[in-house]
């Protein structure tokens, strides 16, 4: 294993040597809600929790198909029931995502109303830097 300060040191930014937990939000939406879903997450939902002391940074990603070498052999891997849409939140510490900003962030704009009501197979999990 890597030490902690080499590991910042790779990172290279005092940013990055704060980032000791990921919160990482998966889930799928409603297809008909898809375009609506991916505008407010980027125009409204990350702007206002990149605002949250304690987040570092959030990017969002879309599981795609998945072949790797395993044991010498390429082998697909299928995803089946996983999530499409990941988002991966660089956060200080846990509490943070039992702020009252955070608590906040989460309910504004549109996203409480018009969005996540057409989210589902949400799972949401944290990782803490080893």
């Amino acid at each position: 294993m890597v030490p902690r300060e080499n590991v910042v040191a790779l990172m290279g930014s005092d940013v990055a040597a704060r980032a000791n937990y990921l919160y990482v939000a998966s889930m799928d939406v409603d297809p008909d809600k898809e375009a609506l879903f991916n505008e407010v997450y980027d125009t409204e939902h990350i702007p206002m929790l990149l605002k949250v002391p304690g987040v570092i940074s959030i990017k969002r990603y879309v599981t795609v198909p998945l072949t790797v070498t395993i044991g010498g052999q390429a082998r697909t891997i299928a995803a089946e029931g996983e999530p499409r849409y990941s988002a991966v939140y660089e956060i200080e510490n846990p509490e943070v995502l039992t702020s009252e900003a955070w608590a906040a962030a989460v309910e504004a704009g549109r996203w409480p109303a018009e969005v996540r009501p057409y989210t589902h197979n949400r799972r949401l999990s944290l990782r803490k830097l080893v």
